[in-house]
Formats: C-alpha cells, sequence, structure tokens
C-alpha cells in the first residue's frame, strides 16, 4: 500500500498556509462535487479523496501527525509495520506515547461512510475512539428587493430533519452582508452543529440607484418650474416628500434630501441621503396658446 499525497491532491507545496490549503480545496471540491457530476464515479472518487485531503491538512493536529507519519511510513512498512500499528511516541512524540494512535475517521470525515481511505484504515486503525466534533458551517444565498432591503424582510427556510424556520434580514442589507443563523448549518457528532450564513444579493432597481447607504434617482422637471422654480412631488422608500425645485435650475443639478436613503446597517436608526438629480424635459405636444407663448418668449430673447 503507497503513502497517500494529500498535498500533491490538493496541488499545494508542504509549506503550504492554511489560507493557500482552505483555497485550493474550495476550488477543487467545486470542481469536482457530485452536484455537478452525476453519475460520474470518477469524479465521486476525487470528491472523496479532495475532501479526505483536506480533513487532514486543514486540521493543525492531524496535519503534523501526518507530516510526522510521511517521513517514517517507509521506514515502518519495510519493518512489517500492521495497520493500526504505527507508533507516533516511536518516530520523534514524547516518550510514553505522547501521540495518540486512535483517530476517530469517521467522525473526522463527518460520519460519512466511505468517507476514508484504506491508507488511513491501516495507519490509524479505522474507527476505534469517538470525538466530539462541531458540524460545518454552511451558506446558501438569498435574494431581495431594494425596498425589502430598506425595511427589513424575512424568509422562510425548510432543514432537514428540524423542519421550517424563519430567518431575519436586518434593514440595511447591502449585496454580501452575511446573516448568521448559529446552529443551522451541517450536523456535529456529539457536538453542536454549524452555523449557516445567509449571503445577501439584493436586486437592481428601476428607479433608485445605490451607492453604500446613498441613493440616487433622476428627476423629470419641465421647463416653467425649471425656470420660475416650484415643488414637485418626489416618492422615497419611506413615502412621498415635496421637493423645492430653485429658480432658475438647470438639467442635471443635484438635490440632496438628507436621512432619505438607505438605513445604516450596524444603525438602522441612521439613514443615508437621497441624491435627486434635475432631468429638465421639453414638452412633445403643445396646444396653440403654449406654442404662442413659447414663440412670444423667443421673440423676447432676439430682442436687442
Amino acid at each position: 500500500m503507497e503513502f497517500k499525497d494529500y498535498y500533491q491532491l490538493l496541488g499545494v507545496d508542504k509549506t503550504a498556509d492554511e489560507k493557500t490549503i482552505k483555497r485550493a480545496y474550495r476550488k477543487l471540491a467545486q470542481q469536482y462535487h457530485p452536484d455537478k457530476n452525476p453519475n460520474n464515479k470518477a469524479s465521486e472518487e476525487k470528491f472523496k479523496a479532495i475532501n479526505e485531503a483536506y480533513e487532514v491538512l486543514g486540521n493543525p493536529e492531524n496535519r503534523a501527525k501526518y507530516d510526522q507519519l510521511g517521513q517514517n511510513y517507509h521506514q515502518w512498512r519495510q519493518m512489517g509495520g500492521q495497520p493500526g500499528g504505527f507508533d507516533f511516541s516511536q518516530w520523534g512524540g514524547r516518550p510514553g506515547g505522547g501521540y495518540q494512535t486512535t483517530v476517530n475517521l469517521e467522525d473526522m470525515f463527518g460520519g460519512e461512510a466511505g468517507g476514508f481511505s484504506e491508507f488511513f484504515e491501516a495507519i490509524f486503525g479505522g474507527r476505534r475512539g469517538q470525538q466530539a466534533v462541531r458540524g460545518r458551517d454552511m451558506e446558501h444565498t438569498i435574494e431581495i428587493s431594494l425596498e425589502e432591503a430598506y425595511h427589513g424582510t424575512t424568509r422562510t427556510l425548510s432543514q432537514q430533519g428540524s423542519g421550517t424556520f424563519t430567518a431575519k434580514i436586518p434593514p440595511g442589507a447591502k449585496t454580501g452582508t452575511k446573516v448568521r443563523l448559529r446552529g443551522k448549518g451541517g450536523a456535529g457528532t456529539g457536538s453542536q452543529a454549524g452555523d449557516l450564513f445567509l449571503v445577501v444579493r439584493v436586486h437592481h432597481h428601476p428607479v433608485y440607484k445605490r451607492d453604500g447607504d446613498n441613493l440616487s434617482l433622476d428627476l423629470p422637471v419641465d421647463i416653467p418650474t425649471a425656470v420660475l422654480g416650484g415643488k414637485i412631488p418626489v416618492n422615497t422608500l419611506s413615502g412621498s416628500v415635496m421637493l423645492t425645485i430653485p429658480p432658475g435650475s438647470s438639467s442635471g443639478r443635484v438635490i440632496r434630501l438628507s436621512g432619505r436613503g438607505m438605513p445604516k446597517l450596524q444603525d438602522p436608526t441612521q439613514h443615508g441621503d437621497l441624491l435627486v438629480r434635475i432631468m429638465i424635459t421639453a414638452p412633445k405636444q403643445l396646444s396653440e396658446q403654449e406654442r404662442h407663448l413659447y414663440e412670444a418668449l423667443a421673440q423676447l430673447k432676439e430682442t436687442p
């Protein structure tokens, strides 16, 4: 039985840090995940091997034992080593068996049947020993509207074995905001379940544009109001307000409505601003009287 090189399986160097190992694992796990490769036995086996490699290299204690094993494995085999009989204390461990030879691989691999290899069966003696293992953290993307992000909302989710539950999305959530639901992740083995992270994605809005906690919109303004000034109703996410248009406003002018933007995620009582950009619009159709008035205005401008 050959030594299994987990560093090679993940495509990382033996000096790789935890972040590098985790990044390599995620990339390969996504590539070979059974959901993306249905009825593909080769991908399924590769996926199991990748998970086995990460469960060892991604855990500092397991990695330390594995590295020690790698340095002495061939010598141990030449000496007639038997399955389950690798004594770490003989190869650099503390006297008196400072390393335990019993490793609970069934827990280590999430309780998944067949999740560990013959290699580990031989070295660690298979499924002896029990250790409490916390469940895995999981992520799930949810999509919400800008209005829901403004007011806050809820989502009802279902989980196998525990029925349905309601998750609250706080006011001010942005695309990328993560909502942590404790104990709603993967089941643990003799320990607590992992957490579920809801990753928020906010839909684009046809009227408002968002920049952090600020919102902006374009407001059509007719020529008389732009010239003479006036008041125009503006719809905000918290209701309609009357906006004062100063006389002589030109197209592109921005008027700031303080506190009419998005609530701040950490303090929903505070809000960003709403930036209203004036867009002067010319009438497409004129009555006879309107045409005479515009013509008279044009003649006045031409008079020296």
